[in-house]
């Protein structure tokens, strides 16, 4: 009775780090209300920063934190000039018309079954795990769930994108179920992530089957705003009610 919150903050060079955050479905109202502050007041600061200086965020959910001095995968990223960061997958480039780094996706993808897998035995009902994140975050969750785990309860996407040739839509070519729901935003004026990439995502993921959403928020560069925030609580409470969670127990 919990989701997965993968967040990566990739958008600040050697500070990244992410959060896995397992919360009860009627922990979900509570957390993203006391925390809109928190997150807004963070941005540009690492998750880590979050977590010592607020010791009350602890007690919400059970956390796994890995970060530039705990991951494996602190390894060299190409569109750095080899330099090593806590990135989620290598790539060729930032770009969405070239080849995946496939090889550091899928070690990646193992790990964060290894994650999912950990809490269904610790009770978590799949359908009740939703996954996903920022940046390479949301293109991270988007392997994972459409690749490996189609039976999660859903994905969410924030200014993320796919590869053209992305091996997520080899896999669901080839897919007869039904798929995990995509929440996805993106904001017009990203000078990092373009808009066209997440646009073009979209419409590749709703033409092989899945239930796509695509919000769009004018003059948001590489960011998260509040309305974004606000949109996604919403959303999580959608697809993991609380009176269903009640039902369960």
């Amino acid at each position: 009775m919990g989701f997965i919150f993968m967040f990566y903050l990739d958008f600040i060079p050697g500070t990244e780090t992410c959060i896995f955050l397992i919360c009860t479905a009627s922990e979900i109202q509570t957390y993203f209300d006391s925390r809109l502050s928190v997150f807004e007041s963070y941005f540009g600061k690492p998750v880590q920063h979050i977590i010592e200086k607020n010791s009350e965020i602890r007690p919400l959910a059970s956390l796994a934190l890995m970060s530039a001095n705990t991951r494996e995968d602190y390894r060299p990223y190409t569109p750095l000039k080899g330099a090593f960061s806590t990135v989620w997958f290598d790539r060729y480039k930032i770009s969405n018309d070239c080849p995946e780094h496939i090889e550091t996706i899928d070690s990646m993808c193992r790990q964060l079954t290894d994650l999912i897998n950990d809490e269904i035995k610790n009770g978590i009902a799949k359908n009740r795990i939703l996954i996903g994140g920022f940046s390479m975050g949301g293109g991270m969750a988007m392997h994972v769930a459409y690749r490996f785990h189609q039976d999660l309860a859903g994905v969410f996407a924030l200014s993320s994108f796919l590869n053209k040739d992305s091996a997520v839509y080899k896999a669901l070519k080839r897919n007869v179920s039904v798929l995990p729901e995509l929440f996805q935003c993106h904001g017009t004026a990203d000078e990092l992530v373009l808009y066209s990439w997440g646009e073009e995502t979209n419409k590749m993921l709703k033409s092989l089957g899945v239930s796509t959403s695509l919000h769009t928020f004018p003059n948001l560069n590489h960011e998260l705003n509040r309305t974004e925030i606000e949109k996604l609580k919403s959303w999580i409470e959608k697809k993991l009610p609380v009176e269903a969670a009640k039902a369960n127990e």
